[in-house]
């Protein structure tokens, strides 16, 4: 009941907020413009990222558990910088270097809350994936975010994943299970209005946000089994965001250029479309795999380490077939 209600608060919010914001962002100038490198053919607002945080914001302040505070706080205030970090840039094109500084500095607060990745058995080591982890995912997300309904239904589609997982523990999941109830209503009522043709985009502002949440998230999230198999779930549940990001960098260093600053249609969305799908149609494949991932990484969650690591290998060689298979029937533009 708990998390249905944070859940509902959060999609309500999320429903009355997202045309306010797009009222809001028309009225402040913080629209995509149509160039080369963006599907939008008018100016759209892009301030539905706001929208999502004070939704997910306040489903969790009404509802949500205050037993994890310390946590709890520290994922509040990285997200909150996340979203700062997204909106100035938005508005006015943030540097690259000061948005990685800062979303270090958001990793750095959930470490110093005691929320890190335990697989190295070395604080330092530990230390280093969690920021690595919650760059990656972050980044992922937000590179994601290339086409109507996209990392927003993604995102969802993980969030309701990982509310799954967490009511399906045996041990106490609050915090986990508040979070991703949070995460899918807000994104439920911003897709709404973000499926194409979309009136409104979520921006940084909200790709930054939702990465960090699911990241924060896939840390916290413990299991009964041990480690040298849970490990690969939140890796499993995000194979979609992962999946993309890899095969943007791969393809790019193919091609000699920056994986990073290099700008292109060459993502697993553009690439569906390459193939003949629609742009809807491309969007809800991606879900789909999204939700196959979920029921995987269920799996998982009961398996032993030999099938746990067999699977796991299937996978991993799935995805380097995957990318070969794309890069060659459909190698995109930059």
């Amino acid at each position: 009941m708990q998390f249905f209600l944070i859940f509902l608060t959060a999609l309500v919010f999320s429903v009355i907020g997202t045309p306010l914001a797009r009222r809001l962002g028309l009225l402040a100038g913080v629209v995509s413009i149509p160039n080369a490198r963006r599907i939008n053919t008018v100016p759209v607002p892009q301030l539905g990222g706001a929208a999502m945080y004070l939704a997910f914001i306040v489903g969790l302040l009404l509802f949500g558990e205050r037993a994890e505070i310390r946590q709890l706080v520290a994922i509040l205030l990285g997200a909150t910088l996340m979203s700062l970090l997204g909106l100035i840039d938005d508005r006015w094109e943030l540097h690259a270097g000061l948005k990685l500084v800062g979303q270090i500095g958001a990793a750095l607060m959930l470490i110093a809350s005691g929320l890190h990745v335990q697989l190295l058995h070395s604080i330092v080591l530990d230390s280093l994936l969690t920021i690595t982890w919650v760059v990656g995912i972050t980044n992922a997300l937000n590179l994601l975010d290339n086409m109507d309904g996209l990392s927003g239904g993604v995102a969802a589609v993980a969030a309701a994943n990982f509310l799954l997982l967490a009511a399906l523990n045996p041990h106490p999941q609050f915090l986990v299970g508040g979070l991703a109830a949070a995460l899918l209503g807000a994104c439920l009522g911003f897709l709404r209005y973000n499926l194409n043709p979309a009136t409104i985009f979520m921006g940084d502002t909200g790709s930054l946000f939702i990465g960090f949440i699911l990241a924060a998230v896939g840390i916290k999230l413990r299991f009964a089994n041990t480690n040298a198999v849970t490990w690969m779930v939140p890796l499993i549940v995000l194979a979609v965001p992962l999946f993309d990001t890899t095969l943007v960098f791969v393809s790019r260093l193919r091609r000699g250029r920056n994986p990073l600053t290099t700008p292109g249609k060459d993502h697993v969305s553009h690439r569906l479309v390459a193939l003949g799908l629609t742009r809807r149609e491309a969007v809800l494949t991606c879900w789909i795999i999204g939700f196959a991932a979920g029921m995987v990484a269920t799996f998982l969650t009961k398996a032993t380490i030999l099938q746990a690591y067999a699977v796991g290998a299937a996978l991993l060689a799935s995805g380097i077939v995957g990318i070969a298979w794309l890069e060659r029937r459909a190698p995109g533009g930059l």
